[in-house]
């Protein structure tokens, strides 16, 4: 199936590892040019090289900045303007907010948080929109979680900001939609990234157990019995963006393995 996404551009935040790396690699398993980004330098680096070594010199730009600079993230589309001469899609993303409960997170927390997770979302699509206007095909990508369909024990912030979120995806949805730019939330479960083995790691020490059989706890409860890969995210990402999904509009997709037993 041809998803229509030769030679389209797009931002990819917070990629040089993890779920937007996967993402940025399909899109450009997909023929798209794309800009990714990260704060640690030398880890940008290594995911630029890795990428351009697999699809070429020319496909891939890298930026390192830090969404909760809200003037890295004007710069950052205005960085990715300047290489590519556009802008087709959107993908807004950052690291979770720290795991803790209500009486363990004080309220400086709340604030990174926020900044982190809603604040960053909002400014790039504002810096964005207007390039997305200018595109045939604009679509805006929020990266969530599942969290936002169920809570998850031990990470409060996650769960009381991340909704936020999709209330925004929703409201651009439909603000939007009548310009023909799209909006959609992806909701990742769980899956094999160094912000899930943190999380393991975090349980462990909490439980006096081990990340194997904090690990165990949650497969054991999906469906497929397995977490997923960052691939498989990576290609449902690539495919709410892209032409192929060109009346999937609004939606807020689970990819968790069937871990949400909720009919809606």
């Amino acid at each position: 199936m041809d998803l229509g996404l030769q030679n389209k551009i797009a931002l990819v935040v917070a990629s040089s590892s993890g779920l937007g790396f996967a993402a940025a690699e399909a899109l450009l398993g997909e023929g798209a040019r794309v800009v990714i980004c990260g704060r640690d330098a030398e880890r940008l680096t290594a995911a630029t090289q890795t990428l351009r070594d697999q699809f070429g010199e020319r496909t891939v730009a890298a930026m390192q900045m830090d969404v909760l600079n809200s003037a890295d993230n004007q710069r950052l589309v205005e960085f990715a303007i300047a290489q590519f001469g556009g802008l087709d899609i959107l993908i807004t993303n950052a690291g979770g907010p720290p795991g803790g409960s209500f009486d363990s997170t004080d309220l400086e927390a709340w604030q990174r948080g926020i900044d982190l997770t809603l604040m960053s979302a909002a400014q790039l699509v504002k810096a964005a929109l207007p390039y997305l206007r200018q595109s045939e095909a604009a679509s805006i990508l929020t990266v969530t979680s599942i969290s936002v369909k169920e809570p998850i024990t031990g990470l409060l912030l996650s769960n009381v900001i991340r909704p936020a979120v999709v209330g925004l995806t929703k409201a651009l949805s439909q603000e939007l939609g009548p310009e023909g730019i799209r909006a959609n939330s992806i909701l990742p479960g769980w899956t094999s990234t160094e912000r899930v083995t943190y999380i393991f790691e975090n349980r462990a020490k909490t439980n006096g157990t081990t990340i194997d059989a904090e690990t165990a706890k949650v497969t054991g409860a999906i469906p497929l019995k397995r977490m997923a890969t960052p691939q498989e995210f990576g290609r449902v990402a690539a495919f709410l963006v892209s032409p192929a999904a060109s009346y999937v509009n609004g939606v807020m997709m689970q990819v968790d393995g069937g871990l949400y037993h909720g009919l809606l």
